[in-house]
């Protein structure tokens, strides 16, 4: 039984049965209507144009994740400054200009994470920077450079350039739960996971788990230099977001659903031992993370 990705909505192709059980086609007209729901942005009348004349950016801006902030923030009526590898690569930016308000209120650049200084000129003038750029691969032949640098390196050169800005009143952090999760510390019914705890880098480093990793380090990176430099930050530590699609690309976290649901045997325990979060409830995350009244200093 295969299953293929299409506006939103994992579609089963056809039935089939297996002497022991058998499943019925779905409801297209019906999974087509809830895929169009979830592709809608509904923004309440309060908070319409509630960032007109206010700019905001969004480091890697072309990201599953960023793409629907790009497209949250445009809604509420900010203006944003995306930064992406290749502005001129249409596969990369087309779903971005496409956006309601990109024409009047989106403005790409071009960025590297690892070049300190390439994110100066984008976050001059903003108040509010989402660093959301990070490789996201669980099996790489050069660790430190395919994962470490890019999420380290790279996170410090965003809150470098963060440092340097009058403007910006918060940065916030787009982290993961492998920066909470993994330690040797026994994950037993009795145990409550809250803000408080970190992932183990030796554990991981030992473990090979190497995503794991870098979000570790860079997380714990950010906290340090935000403290060093009185930066206010917030970390956001979602697990597998999950949600329709806005760039033409699937990406690693969709790929890994798919996989899970097309395997030849359904792999339950890496399925439901990794928290997972439907896309709405972060984006009112990062929502809440953009409000001042939300507290300094929180993951």
């Amino acid at each position: 039984m295969a299953y293929e990705l299409r506006e939103g909505v994992y579609r089963q192709p056809g039935a089939t049965k297996n002497g022991t059980r058998s499943l019925s086609p779905p409801n297209h007209e019906r999974g087509d209507q809830r895929a169009r729901e979830l592709h809608t942005v509904q923004v309440p009348r309060t908070e319409e144009m509630s960032g007109a004349e206010k700019v905001v950016g969004v480091i890697g801006g072309s990201g599953y994740i960023a793409s629907w902030l790009v497209k949250l923030l445009l809604l509420r009526g900010y203006t944003v400054r995306a930064t992406v590898r290749d502005p001129s690569d249409p596969k990369k930016t087309g779903h971005l200009l496409a956006l309601e308000g990109a024409k009047e209120r989106l403005h790409l650049f071009k960025a590297e994470l690892l070049e300190e200084g390439s994110f100066d000129s984008v976050v001059d003038g903003c108040e509010c920077v989402f660093h959301t750029a990070s490789p996201v691969l669980f099996s790489a032949a050069d660790p430190q450079a395919e994962l470490i640098d890019p999420a380290l390196k790279g996170t410090l050169n965003v809150l470098r350039s963060c440092a340097k800005a009058s403007s910006i009143k918060r940065v916030v952090v787009t982290s993961s739960m492998t920066a909470v999760l993994f330690s040797a510390k026994p994950l037993t019914s009795g145990i409550v996971i809250d803000e408080t705890w970190h992932s183990d880098p030796e554990f991981c480093e030992k473990s090979k788990l190497w995503y794991m990793l870098s979000k570790t380090l860079a997380e714990k990176a950010a906290w340090e230099f935000a403290k060093e430099k009185g930066i206010d930050l917030v970390t956001i530590n979602p697990g597998y977001v999950i949600g329709p699609i806005l760039q033409p690309t699937v990406n690693l976290t969709v790929q890994t659903i798919l996989n899970f649901i097309n395997g030849p045997t359904c792999p339950l325990n890496a399925a439901t031992n990794f928290p997972m979060i439907p896309l709405h409830n972060f984006k009112d995350l990062s929502n809440e993370a953009l409000a001042t009244h939300c507290p300094s200093g929180e993951r």
